[in-house]
């Protein structure tokens, strides 16, 4: 299935409805055009949609390009972040515009912890494989990339996953956050049940942990690329069920 290919129909938002944009931010090991037919689904039902393209180069330039992101919104907002992209949401998602929080097979550390906690007694699928650079970025293996990231994808789309990847900052995981926005504001939580990038476990104990209405889904850990119409039916939720406390 190609993210250009995906049909979905879906009712448009009323004009009454206060929470109308929306923030979608990746995670390592990939950028913002996987997030095409999320894009396409919300767009269809008259939301703003604003992809961030995440640097991967350090924490701090990853949640300064979703501030940005963020400050160019003109109101009420919902902020949605897959894998690494959970991060910056949890960091950034404190600004004010920020109405609702989308977990998409996502971290969530707490303010003082770092991503890397998060691993702590929790045993990541052996399809995962990360290859670290001579600098210090790390890359997913070619030869388990499809195995570990994107199992549900055709070969095709897996090549251009694979071949398109952004490295990250390795030491960007042993960064402790100052912010954890889940505290404060709703969230919601995507888990795919064939993720291979984290202990489904985890994946569980981080939703309950940050007290999320949870929507599983047969997918792997590109969900965010092969499951639009799932993932844009809960952002939908979410701001919904958000914009009476906005008005």
């Amino acid at each position: 299935m190609g993210i250009a290919t995906v049909a979905h129909s879906a009712e448009k938002i009323p004009d009454t409805q206060v929470v109308r944009n929306v923030v979608l931010v990746h995670g390592a090991f990939a950028d913002g055009s996987g997030w095409r037919g999320v894009y396409d689904n919300l767009t269809q039902r008259g939301y703003k949609v604003t992809i961030v393209q995440n640097p991967l180069t350090s924490l701090a330039d990853d949640v300064a390009a979703t501030k940005r992101a963020i400050e160019r919104q003109d109101g009420p907002t919902i902020l949605v972040g897959h894998s690494w992209g959970g991060v910056m949401i949890t960091e950034a998602g404190i600004d004010p515009k920020v109405t609702g929080l989308v977990y998409v097979s996502a971290l969530s550390p707490d303010a003082g912890e770092t991503t890397a906690q998060q691993y702590e007694g929790y045993t990541t699928p052996p399809e995962f494989v990360i290859e670290p650079t001579a600098d210090g970025f790390g890359i997913l293996k070619a030869g388990t990339f499809k195995a570990g990231f994107a199992a549900d994808t055709t070969d095709e789309d897996a090549a251009f996953l694979e071949n398109s990847q952004v490295p990250i900052n390795l030491s960007s995981f042993g960064i402790k956050l100052k912010n954890a926005a889940w505290h404060t504001t709703p969230s919601w939580a995507v888990i795919a049940r064939q993720d291979k990038a984290f202990d489904q476990r985890m994946l569980q104990d981080m939703a309950k942990r940050i007290g999320a209405k949870v929507t599983e889904v047969d997918a792997s850990h590109a969900l965010f690329f092969t499951q639009p119409a799932v993932i844009a039916d809960v952002i939908d939720g979410a701001a919904k069920s958000t914009t009476q406390a906005a008005q």
